[in-house]
């Protein structure tokens, strides 16, 4: 006596298609919800400022920056040779000032490196304040 079943039984198989829908729907939605940013493609624009120009402060050192490489503390050049020296420049231009405010004021070519060891200088020197002089916005 044969008790199997004479019908021929298929194989189960995994229907790939729905899997396939999922799977495209969410690609779909990562690419619609991702940002995608490139820092090398940043423009950047220096600070521009719409306020009123400020009188001359009596405890300011003004520090002014050319693309050239020239620097003028208090409208007296000064060489920039190193750090510490240009915080004995700066030292001596605040000598009588009480608390006294660096401004820089930086040309747009003025690399990066040179405001930060401006700033280094500013430190060691002891001052804490330091404020950037922006360009006026003309509307």
């Amino acid at each position: 006596m044969k008790f199997r079943n004479s019908a021929h039984r298929d194989d189960p198989e995994i229907n790939l298609i729905p899997l396939i829908d999922v799977l495209l729907v969410i690609i779909i939605f990562l690419m619609l919800t991702t940002t995608y940013s490139r820092f090398a493609e940043l423009q950047i624009n220096l600070p521009s400022a719409e306020a009123e120009k400020q009188l001359d402060r009596p405890n300011e050192i003004s520090i002014v920056m050319s693309g050239n490489g020239q620097y003028r503390v208090n409208r007296r050049a000064v060489t920039f040779t190193d750090v510490p020296a240009f915080s004995q420049e700066l030292r001596r231009a605040g000598a009588d000032l009480k608390e006294p405010v660096v401004v820089i004021n930086a040309d747009s070519t003025v690399t990066h490196q040179a405001v930060v060891r401006v700033m280094d200088a500013a430190r060691q020197a002891g001052y804490g304040q330091i404020a950037f002089a922006v360009e006026q916005s003309t509307k």
